[in-house]
């Protein structure tokens, strides 16, 4: 015996559910993740996460600088310490008549260099991955 569709007001027929889908798997199949990948993914996340770091307190002075910020503040004293032992002794790189837009361009420079660097030292170092 057949079931004869049923149909609704409107004349439109209800449609039977379809069948599942087959199952796919998580992964796809490869090469699996070894955990020296996970070691050296993680090694190359924390190069590229500290260079960015070292990146962002130079141009907070950078800004800090170029608005005058509070000197007495205890974020600028915080800023500008950690952007002194991060500016790869660039900090008096080039010499303008203005101070702040001095430091602007040197701790530009200098975090532009943190960013380079640290992308190419991560790059290198997912490379040792097998």
């Amino acid at each position: 015996m057949s079931e004869t569709p049923r149909t609704t007001g409107t004349g439109d027929r209800l449609v039977a559910a379809a069948a599942p889908r087959p199952h796919r798997p998580a992964r796809p199949r490869g090469t699996p993740v070894t955990a020296w990948r996970r070691v050296v993914a993680s090694v190359a996340y924390a190069v590229r996460l500290a260079s960015r770091l070292a990146a962002l307190s130079l141009a907070l002075h950078a800004v800090f600088t170029v608005f005058r910020a509070n000197p007495a503040n205890g974020w600028y004293q915080l800023v500008e310490s950690l952007a002194a032992g991060l500016s790869l002794g660039l900090a008096n790189l080039f010499q303008l008549t203005d101070p702040r837009w001095t430091t602007l361009v040197n701790d530009g420079l200098a975090a532009l260099v943190w960013l380079v660097a640290g992308s190419a030292l991560a790059g290198l170092v997912r490379r040792a991955a097998p």
